[in-house]
């Protein structure tokens, strides 16, 4: 990777192994009808993305998405079905995040939520006996912490003079093109993870 000295990864789809419709079952199972006009991708209503840049509480996010469905559901079956997408951390790619700390200046950049982070904290203590993804890097940035989401220019923008980055010595991995475009669009290098592909498809 010539010129590269930075590298900042996305983490769901690329360090986490995600599957939605585990999610959308869950919610189906709820008596959730129609899931798609819920929380399919462009329809998600306005609440999905304030509490993804941390606008809103957990509760008051639970709250709305038990007023939008019409469930009767508890807290902790809302909680369980939302998680439930959240799967594994391969161990290789976490070894491939120690190996390339050697030679890069290596970020975390993830849109998420409160609960999803609590949920994959967990995942990847009790995988690896402790510690935390977050030690990986140099800094770890979240959505709902930042109060900004990819792919907003700005986003990208904030991480990069807040660490003395210079855009065209860093690449931004993601499996979403539309976050690679905004990174771009940011002045970054892109390299997009197509479905099937993953970290350790590349030279590094």
């Amino acid at each position: 990777m010539q010129g590269i000295k930075n590298i900042i990864f996305d983490l769901g789809g690329v360090l986490l192994n995600l599957d939605n419709s585990r999610t959308e079952t869950a919610f189906i199972n709820l008596g959730v009808k129609n899931i798609r006009e819920y929380f399919g991708h462009g329809h998600a209503a306005a609440f999905f993305k304030e509490y993804e840049v941390g606008g809103i509480t957990d509760q008051q996010f639970i709250d709305s998405v038990r007023a939008l469905t019409g469930i009767e559901a508890t807290d902790e079956q809302i909680i369980n079905s939302w998680n439930a997408l959240l799967l594994d951390f391969p161990p290789e790619r976490i070894q491939l995040l120690k190996e390339l700390r050697k030679k890069y200046r290596i970020f975390l950049f993830s849109n998420t939520n409160a609960l999803h982070k609590i949920a994959f904290d967990k995942t990847y203590a009790e995988t690896f006996g402790g510690g935390s993804l977050d030690d990986h890097f140099e800094r770890a940035y979240y959505s709902h912490v930042l109060g900004m989401r990819k792919p907003d220019k700005a986003s990208f923008e904030h991480i990069l003079k807040e660490n003395g980055l210079i855009g065209q010595e860093t690449l931004f991995v993601d499996d979403a093109q539309v976050n690679v475009d905004g990174a771009e669009n940011a002045g970054l290098k892109g390299l997009f993870l197509r479905p099937g592909i993953t970290l350790l498809d590349f030279q590094w």
